[in-house]
């Protein structure tokens, strides 16, 4: 069978290929120049480059077998009319040197202009995850570290029959699983600072939920059925720059596509005929292009703290966003 792209194909692909290729078209230069420079600065040693990661792209490293890494964001997402703060936290055992799991506890609280807010913190949908550590990294080899991550999303958090308060959804009431591809390596820079180089690349599949009254789907009170939320694609591509031991520069550029979320059910609404109406609806699917700018500061090798934004610049069927976070990094 001959593959036939579509015109529709092409805006993924164009950010596809921005994605794959931006970190290498500001990296090769300078790698060429540093290999023709005979009299370069010595180079830093990795050891010497204390990082905390970028704010959004997941390491494929794992904590060495007995340790945890700890890594607690807060978080104010803004949009039209709507600031959804929160809290998400990274907790991960290091099972063996290549093999680790954890879990990620989120919860939120949503505050709404002209409407009601959350009528306090609740959970979010919470995550576990496994990670396999596939190829390690070697210095002055040209493969990078590599590993397969697993994750399962927990369908915890409220998302129907939140009556006069929508802004308590935080859930979608469905199971999720996501599995991903993490990547990262090293380069060497003219003047012997390290830029550490990662990519995520990662699938997520959704299951249904059962949605009863006003829901996070936007249906009504009188609403019963169940939403099946699109699946969706993702790629992060992030550079870290090392200032100094203690302090590094980073910023991700990250592509999502969802897919279409479809919503069927009936509605009893209160009429003289007291006839159910059947309800069809679909989102559309949704294309989102963003980045997030960091600032890392470590104290030690094992703790830092970053501060940074993320920004979700809109597209097709998606608003924009602005997040600014700050995370304390950890590992023990």
């Amino acid at each position: 069978m001959i593959f036939r792209r579509t015109k529709a194909d092409w805006p993924r692909t164009a950010c596809l290929f921005f994605l794959g290729v931006w970190p290498l078209a500001l990296v090769a230069p300078l790698a060429t120049a540093q290999d023709v420079d005979t009299a370069a600065p010595q180079r830093q040693s990795r050891d010497d480059a204390w990082w905390t990661g970028p704010m959004l792209a997941n390491s494929p490293e794992t904590p060495t077998a007995g340790h945890v890494l700890v890594e607690p964001y807060i978080y104010d997402a803004m949009s039209h009319k709507t600031d959804a703060f929160g809290s998400r936290a990274y907790v991960f055992y290091g099972v063996t040197d290549d093999f680790s799991l954890g879990f990620i506890p989120i919860v939120g609280y949503n505050r709404v202009s002209g409407g009601p807010n959350s009528s306090g913190v609740g959970l979010g949908d919470q995550v576990l995850q496994a990670q396999y550590r596939l190829i390690r990294y070697h210095e002055g080899s040209w493969m990078p570290a590599v590993s397969l991550m697993l994750q399962q999303a927990l369908p915890t958090g409220h998302y129907d029959r939140l009556g006069s308060r929508p802004a308590n959804g935080i859930g979608s009431g469905a199971y999720a699983t996501t599995l991903g591809l993490n990547a990262q390596t090293y380069f060497w820079m003219p003047n012997g600072r390290i830029l550490r180089l990662r990519v995520n690349v990662s699938g997520t599949v959704a299951g249904h939920a059962d949605v009863d009254g006003v829901s996070v789907y936007g249906t009504g009170p009188s609403f019963r059925g169940r939403a099946r939320p699109g699946d969706s694609f993702y790629v992060d591509t992030a550079l870290e720059y090392s200032l100094t031991t203690r302090w590094a520069l980073a910023a991700d550029v990250v592509y999502t596509h969802n897919d279409s979320t479809r919503v069927n059910g009936i509605d009893n609404p209160s009429s003289p005929l007291g006839l159910p109406l059947p309800v069809r609806m679909k989102s559309g699917p949704s294309d989102i292009v963003g980045y997030a700018p960091a600032v890392e500061y470590s104290w030690t090798p094992n703790i830092g703290v970053l501060l940074g934004v993320r920004v979700l610049a809109g597209g097709h069927n998606t608003n924009r966003q602005v997040t600014p976070a700050i995370a304390l990094n950890y590992v023990h």
